[in-house]
């Protein structure tokens, strides 16, 4: 079996996590893709689980040692990448891959994998509601949500850059649509 690619991005609070998580419990043939990071867990993140939480002078070494397939510096110090043993990983298990990530990593990761892969940006409804969601989260400072929406303000202008934009204003409906776009997408291939 040929193993294919489902890109998730959207700016951080847009509910990527959640929309992967789904597709993950409908679809046992897909597996998640955990990215590495530098920054702290939040809440009950378990290193190993939602990502690999490692030191920036860690991440220093692996890319400096090739392990990624893409990373990135998205904010000073705060690392996050695709390690090529992840992937590895799951198509050894002749499973296709879900990536969960933010918009840049979403980008390179199409241009690396093509049409194996098929990347959906989950749009906010409107940066209020995202600014409202991340407020609403509390795992971090007024400062470090100002921020996050000004990125994400950035961050949507490259939507267009992906397969398939899906608007996130009503999680059950969205979660269903992205649900039907994957698996068209796998199984027009398989």
């Amino acid at each position: 079996m040929k193993c294919y690619m489902v890109i998730i991005s959207a700016p951080s609070g847009a509910g990527k996590t959640s929309i992967a998580n789904y597709l993950l419990r409908k679809n046992p043939n897909l597996e998640f893709s955990v990215s590495a990071t530098t920054r702290k867990p939040r809440g009950s993140e378990v290193n190993g689980k939602e990502y690999y939480f490692i030191s920036v002078n860690e991440f220093r070494e692996k890319i400096r040692n090739g392990e990624f397939i893409e990373w990135q510096e998205v904010y000073e110090n705060q690392f996050y990448g695709t390690l090529k043993s992840e992937v590895e990983r799951i198509w050894g298990k002749n499973c296709h891959v879900v990536f969960d990530v933010d918009v840049e990593g979403g980008i390179n990761l199409k241009n690396i994998f093509g049409t194996r892969a098929i990347s959906i940006f989950i749009m906010p409804p409107s940066v209020k509601d995202l600014e409202e969601r991340l407020i609403s989260r509390a795992t971090e400072d007024r400062s470090k949500i100002r921020m996050r929406v000004e990125k994400a303000m950035e961050e949507m202008k490259l939507a267009s850059q992906f397969d398939q934009i899906v608007v996130n204003d009503d999680l059950d409906r969205v979660q269903n649509e992205v649900y039907k776009i994957v698996d068209s997408f796998i199984n027009e291939r398989c």
